[in-house]
């Protein structure tokens, strides 16, 4: 018996010797990074469009990646205002220094063939939604599976995205929070006015030689509806007769240049339109399912029920939605400079729309500027400044408000997965009505922010 289990031990122990590096083959062609692809870590950042540079990832067969964003909060802000009646109606949120539900992300890409990804990005945990919530997806095109020089070519050049995705509107989507995925921003807060929505629809960019162009259609809404569309109604009577709903069309170009070594620049620039959307309303300045990080800040206690204000019903703090649901015509101008270790980022946007109930449209500016250092023998380390300011006419509002914000940052990137950053940030609101909450308001404090991308 020895003899034969002696024996049997021999062959098991062989074909396991073969066997596991063939597994570990496998799993290693399985598992993996797909092609033309923007990291979720520290690589990732300033990366704007996906490049069509050769892409060193070789292509063994369908291949996948699981990745993350964690985001661990800690708040500590405060808040005032001078409306009328702010121990009643317009009473602040009370607020104190503490902690925030922890948000996360998940990331699936799928190489599907050589070529071609997918991707599926989930909410887990935000500040909006803290139940699981999909964000969205897409399939993104490198390469056809046609055969011809005249699809290599132009596929040289040329990236087509369709699914349910983040429309590339400015460049500032690419800089920004999005739930637990905060690592690309190296501020805690988006902009004021905050240019972000998943939309359904397609896009075909191309780039050559540093200059890139991109055209888009999309449905202009955060999900699909087929619903009829309505005319806009105030107390019953029609002061909208136009009820058709209309694709948003956006363009974009620039140039993307290494100048040398150290010197990056890139100019952009990016038109959104929609003529007419009367279903569930659009969404370029609402599209974010996520919620905004600083948390329940300027905010009013109760609602007009009387009734203590869920903190996913104001899930967008310090944010100022134009409110252009029914049609919005909307550009923005992006320069960035990347200079050693310093960095310059600034965006002019100006938009104008309206809402279904209104027949005059209205308009909204927004000035942005980043200053960044970053240092250390990997850049693991910066301090940055921010100051960003929206005036905006808003819905029944007779005159034009003003929110302004200022910014101090530093970061630590403690490996290029785990990042530790702060900010102090001050931010005005200005020329607001009296009845308004915001009239004379401003939060001003510290927030902390751990993160995790991989």
């Amino acid at each position: 018996m020895k003899k034969i289990l002696s024996r049997y031990s021999r062959k098991i122990a062989f074909v396991l010797a073969c066997g596991l590096p063939l597994v570990a083959t496998a799993q290693k062609e399985f598992y993996g990074r797909p092609s033309y692809w923007r990291p979720y870590d520290q690589t990732g950042l300033n990366v704007f469009e996906t490049t069509k540079a050769s892409d060193s990832t070789e292509y063994l067969g369908p291949r996948l990646r699981i990745g993350a964003g964690f985001t661990q909060q800690y708040q500590s802000l405060k808040h005032e205002n001078t409306a009328l009646n702010n121990q009643g109606v317009n009473k602040l949120y009370p607020i104190t220094p503490g902690f925030m539900t922890a948000q996360a992300n998940l990331f699936t890409d799928i190489q599907l063939a050589d070529g071609i990804h997918l991707n599926v990005t989930t909410y887990l945990s935000t500040r909006h939604h803290n139940e699981a919530w999909v964000k969205g997806g897409y399939i993104q095109f490198d390469k056809l599976p046609f055969k011809g020089k005249f699809w290599k070519n132009l596929m040289e050049v040329t990236t087509i995205k369709v699914g349910h995705m983040e429309v590339n509107y400015g460049d500032a989507h690419f800089r920004r929070s999005d739930g637990g995925q905060t690592l690309y921003n190296p501020f805690i807060e988006n902009y004021i006015m905050d240019a972000f929505a998943t939309e359904i629809g397609g896009e075909i960019t191309m780039q050559k030689n540093g200059l890139f162009g991109m055209i888009a259609m999309t449905n202009g809404m955060i999900k699909g509806n087929i619903d009829s569309a309505s005319k806009g109604t105030v107390n019953g009577i029609v002061v909208d007769d136009n009820d058709s709903r209309s694709p948003s069309i956006i363009l974009k170009g620039g140039i993307d240049k290494q100048l040398t070594d150290k010197v990056r620049l890139r100019v952009s620039g990016s038109f959104y339109h929609n003529s007419s959307n009367a279903g569930s309303g659009l969404t370029l300045y609402g599209g974010d399912r996520s919620g905004s990080n600083y948390q329940n800040v300027v905010e009013r206690w109760k609602d007009a029920a009387g009734n203590v204000q869920a903190s996913t019903a104001i899930a967008f703090s310090g944010r100022l939605n134009p409110g252009f649901s029914k049609k919005v015509d909307a550009i923005m101008l992006n320069g960035f400079l990347k200079a050693g270790g310093l960095e310059l980022f600034g965006t002019f946007e100006t938009a104008k729309g309206r809402s279904k109930t209104e027949t005059i449209e209205r308009k909204a500016n927004q000035l942005a500027g980043d200053m960044i250092y970053r240092f250390g023998k990997t850049e693991n380390l910066y301090v940055g400044g921010r100051y960003n300011t929206v005036k905006a006419r808003l819905a029944n509002m007779a005159n034009d408000v003003t929110v302004n914000r200022f910014a101090l940052a530093g970061g630590w990137f403690l490996t290029r997965n785990v990042l530790l950053k702060g900010e102090y940030v001050i931010q005005d609101y200005k020329d607001f009505p009296t009845t308004d909450y915001r009239n004379g308001s401003q939060f001003k404090g510290v927030v902390i922010e751990a993160v995790v991308g991989f």
